[in-house]
């Protein structure tokens, strides 16, 4: 029967990042700094919140789009942190994760031929999305910009067929940002072309400036805000995104979600409002423990000799291993043989990141230690 699949389904192969860290389990004694997932503990006011939801029997179907006072926290969340005001009823959307909400954004605003413009290198999650409703995603190689898209980078990629400009940023792999002029710029292209732009900022809280500038702020009628509880309150197993769109958009995209999931868990929604209301900084703790962690990894790789931009926010370094003179592929794998360290292979992040290897640095100091001693002297030993 598989001759019946649906032929874009068959096309699909697992996640780079997975099938790396599959093979991680094979091996004894290794220092895995493959996935990107805090290593913090869900904060114990939100798991309180979650089990309460359950001994009320809050076990029901929401409202599609959230029950309403979860709305209203994640609105004056974005209202508060980035100056964004959206309407409760009609603008926010509860999702199951991000990956559900970028999901419905594509299968509403993308067509068959669509063409989607997104950063090269970038995490793998998108393309396939893509690619099932039909469009085709363009990569543009971003790795001479010190990993940022640019208005410039764009233009020459435009043709009548660009629907939408996918901005991951704070990047994973890359963890860099872009800068309000650069924002402002591809918003004015936005809308200049009367483009869309799906904005991820799951790691936005994670901005190690503590400055996080989405480019809703420029072009509000053009973007769908993507958000979520994963990253900044460690609630990856809860599986709840925020969408934040224009109403002439999100009346749509609700469609889509609604016969996706009908709503996120009731009482994972009960424990994101108690995160959004009475815990809107959580994070500021965790992003403090990353960035010393970050800045503890950059420089020791540096003083290793790698080359690798310094990063902005989320939990992630993406340094260059083209001295070597291998594949990104190669290279992982010989590191998890001889050094018993796992990174993910850049190629794993499109074709633009061969050459390179992403670190995270979601882990506590002490396993990083150990990582950054095996990978030192494997370098040595190489060389």
């Amino acid at each position: 029967m598989e001759h019946l699949v649906n032929s874009r389904v068959k096309k699909i192969e697992l996640s780079g990042i997975r099938q790396f860290f599959n093979r991680v389990a094979q091996y004894d004694d290794v220092v895995s700094l493959t996935i990107g997932q805090p290593d913090f503990t869900t904060p114990e006011h939100v798991k309180g919140a979650g089990s309460q939801a359950i001994d009320e029997n809050f076990t029901s179907y929401t409202h599609n789009a959230g029950f309403y006072e979860l709305r209203v926290a994640a609105a004056n969340f974005l209202k508060s942190k980035y100056g964004l005001t959206y309407s409760p009823e009609t603008e926010v959307i509860v999702t199951v994760g991000a990956s559900q909400a970028i999901d419905c954004t594509f299968r509403t605003i993308l067509e068959e031929g669509s063409e989607v413009l997104l950063p090269g290198p970038i995490y793998p999650g998108y393309e396939p999305l893509i690619q099932l409703v039909g469009a085709t995603p363009i990569h543009i190689d971003t790795t001479k910009n010190g990993f940022r898209l640019t208005a410039d980078l764009i233009r020459p990629h435009l043709t009548e067929k660009t629907r939408c400009i996918v901005l991951p940023y704070p990047s994973n792999p890359t963890g860099v940002s872009l800068t309000r002029t650069e924002l402002r710029e591809i918003a004015e292209l936005a809308k200049e072309k009367n483009l869309f732009v799906l904005s991820d900022e799951i790691y936005s809280e994670l901005n190690f400036s503590g400055e996080h500038c989405s480019i809703a702020e420029f072009a509000p009628q053009n973007t769908i805000v993507i958000n979520g509880l994963s990253k900044s309150h460690s609630m990856t197993g809860w599986r709840v995104g925020l969408l934040f769109a224009p109403e002439v958009i999100a009346k749509h995209i609700i469609k889509v979600h609604q016969y996706n999931v009908s709503c996120a868990s009731s009482i994972s929604q009960k424990a994101a409002y108690e995160a959004l209301a009475n815990g809107i900084d959580d994070a500021i703790v965790m992003r403090n423990e990353y960035e010393k962690r970050m800045n503890f990894v950059y420089q020791r790789l540096t003083n290793m000799g790698f080359d690798v931009v310094k990063p902005d926010g989320a939990f992630y370094l993406f340094p260059s291993i083209k001295q070597f003179n291998q594949s990104s592929f190669d290279f992982a794998l010989s590191l998890l043989e001889h050094a018993k360290v796992a990174l993910v292979p850049g190629s794993a992040f499109s074709s633009h990141g061969e050459g390179y290897v992403r670190l995270s640095f979601a882990y506590s100091l002490e396993q990083l230690e150990v990582a950054m001693d095996r990978i030192e002297k494997y370098v040595k030993n190489v060389e």
